[in-house]
């Protein structure tokens, strides 16, 4: 097993084009263009940020989990991974990780998955795939039908030796960071999970933030 090599961006935040905070719960939808970079924040430490990844040019073209795993042989993305659609088409490729645990086979939570998971009384509590419908339909190319595999970037969901999915303890801590080089056209779908059921977050919900770099300012750094 490797050990994780933590990677600094060089960008500085002030040069950063876009700056957003978004609250435990809510959406966030965006295209990058090709050669803009993407910075998600954990401001506080062990929370889940669940992304969707879509070819902004193709939308039935979304992020392959499998395709991903597949080509970088490691089923846990860190610095050097390219994130890969459907297609085969690279999307983006991950430059800078402070964190180094990003699952991307555990899912997204709904309201049938809390009820199997926790109780059937979490039915009404918020969950990530109502967000990301909810942020869809502001959408007219984008159905319920373009629901994908995710990325859970910070979140901890080691593997067993049996092949096993565990939800554990988050590694992340306030600050940390993970980094994104866009190599398409990349329309960008965040559910900031307000679960409150599992350890991964210490049942404790936190703000998230995104950055995003022009291309221009990035050239020399990537």
């Amino acid at each position: 097993m490797s050990t994780f090599q933590p990677v600094q961006s060089p960008l500085l935040t002030e040069k950063a084009l876009y700056e957003k905070v978004i609250t435990a719960g809510d959406g966030w939808i965006h295209d990058l263009l090709p050669g803009q970079v993407l910075r998600i924040v954990d401001m506080e430490g062990n929370q889940a940020v669940d992304t969707l990844f879509y070819s902004t040019e193709d939308p039935s073209d979304h992020y392959s989990a499998v395709r991903t795993i597949t080509r970088q042989g490691n089923l846990y993305l860190t610095t050097g991974s390219t994130l890969l659609a459907e297609s085969g088409r690279e999307l983006l490729r991950i430059t800078a990780d402070t964190c180094g645990r990003h699952d991307t086979i555990g899912g997204a939570c709904s309201a049938q998955s809390n009820t199997v998971r926790y109780a059937h009384d979490t039915l009404p509590m918020h969950n990530c795939r109502d967000t990301f419908m909810l942020m869809l339909s502001q959408r007219d190319e984008y159905t319920k039908r373009d629901l994908a595999p995710n990325v859970n970037f910070f979140m901890n969901v080691p593997v067993t030796p049996e092949g096993e999915l565990t939800f554990a303890d988050g590694l992340s801590a306030p600050g940390r960071y993970v980094e994104l080089l866009a190599l398409a056209p990349v329309t960008v779908l965040i559910s900031n999970c307000p679960q409150l059921n599992n350890p991964c977050n210490a049942y404790n919900p936190t703000p998230a933030k995104v950055l995003i770099w022009d291309a221009e300012g990035v050239s020399a750094n990537v």
